[in-house]
């Protein structure tokens, strides 16, 4: 695995696995859970602009091989893909869990690595599924993108604060570079170096990184699949967060 990404061949993915692909030259990276079967569960954007029917473009109504290719509910971002259909002709990426500190500060970009721990495949797959059937909630680049939804499908981890960064390590980048240099402006005057600045910038841009990676938050809980929609908001229920307990086999007993 380098420093920049994590890349893989297909026979060394399984099922349960967090995947990605990069987009538009690199900008930035699609992420979902493969299922197994050729198939991967993801989270994208579906509406009317030029911009959200290129990313399911493809799909349900090119793919020669699988006929469900591309099937979503009404109304949900969760869409089924096959994996060519996903990958969109680009290369197959894994994203990384449990790793340590170190290791996640010396990824140069966001969104390949976490230090959280993943749950069991099954566990994770369920989560996918079950979402599928009952959406996710609106897309959000900040707070509640392809990203956020696979890391909930492998972890089961919500972010209680809806006002900051979610879970998503490419989002926390994008914010964490601009406020690293920001930060580091004054500095300019202290230190006459360009090397030192340009140092301290990038220390400060790898600890925004670190602090906001769902592994070290303290602003986050774990809850089941099946309450997540009150939750988020998305049910009547006036009841608080339900916790999703470790042990909690009824999830596989599907």
């Amino acid at each position: 695995m380098g420093l920049l990404t994590n890349r893989v061949e297909r026979s060394e993915i399984k099922a349960g696995d967090h995947i990605y692909t990069y987009r538009a030259v690199f900008a930035y990276s699609h992420h979902g859970i493969f299922v197994g079967g050729s198939k991967v569960v993801h989270f994208t954007r579906v509406e009317s602009s030029s911009d959200a029917a290129d990313e399911i473009s493809g799909l349900s109504s090119s793919c020669p091989t699988f006929p469900d290719c591309g099937f979503r509910l009404p109304n949900s971002n969760v869409v089924l893909s096959c994996l060519n259909c996903f990958l969109r002709n680009g290369s197959l990426y894994s994203f990384e869990y449990g790793v340590s500190p170190s290791v996640f500060l010396a990824k140069v970009r966001g969104g390949t690595c976490t230090t959280a721990e993943s749950d069991p495949p099954e566990m994770v797959i369920h989560r996918a599924m079950h979402l599928l059937q009952n959406g996710f909630g609106n897309y959000d680049v900040f707070q509640n993108n392809c990203e956020d939804f696979a890391l909930y499908c492998k972890t089961g981890l919500l972010t209680l604060d809806r006002l900051g960064v979610g879970r998503s390590g490419q989002a926390s980048s994008v914010v964490g570079a601009p406020l690293a240099a920001l930060l580091s402006s004054p500095l300019k005057l202290l230190i006459p170096s360009p090397v030192g600045v340009a140092t301290v910038t990038a220390g400060m841009y790898c600890m925004s990184r670190y602090a906001t990676d769902i592994g070290v938050r303290s602003d986050v809980i774990k809850v089941a699949v099946e309450d997540l929609a009150v939750n988020l908001g998305w049910g009547s229920s006036n009841e608080g967060a339900i916790v999703e307990h470790e042990d909690s086999n009824h999830l596989l007993d599907r």
